[in-house]
């Protein structure tokens, strides 16, 4: 576990930011780099936490947060299912 001092977050914060999150889901306004980091920011865990957590390699992780990697659908599926989210198409803003 991280060692350093992590301030909780108040109820109402954290209401608002998982409600920002799926609203900005909703609207198709965050790339796949921008939900994955957003999840884990919300977890309030490190990169090294997340991945484990998760069942990923911190590399991958910081790959997609870095939006330099290419994960496969099982990847993505097993980041976002804490977060009651499906991986599938969307279609593009224009």
């Amino acid at each position: 576990m991280d060692k350093r001092i992590k301030k909780p977050d108040t109820p109402d914060v954290a209401t608002h930011r998982r409600e920002k999150f799926y609203a900005d889901i909703a609207a198709n306004t965050l790339t796949i780099p921008e939900a994955v980091l957003t999840m884990r920011k919300i977890s309030r865990l490190t990169q090294a936490e997340f991945a484990k957590h998760r069942g990923i390699s911190v590399q991958a992780l910081k790959q997609i947060e870095a939006g330099t990697a290419n994960p496969t659908v099982d990847t993505l599926q097993k980041i976002s299912d804490i977060f009651g989210l499906k991986i599938g198409f969307v279609a593009k803003n224009n």
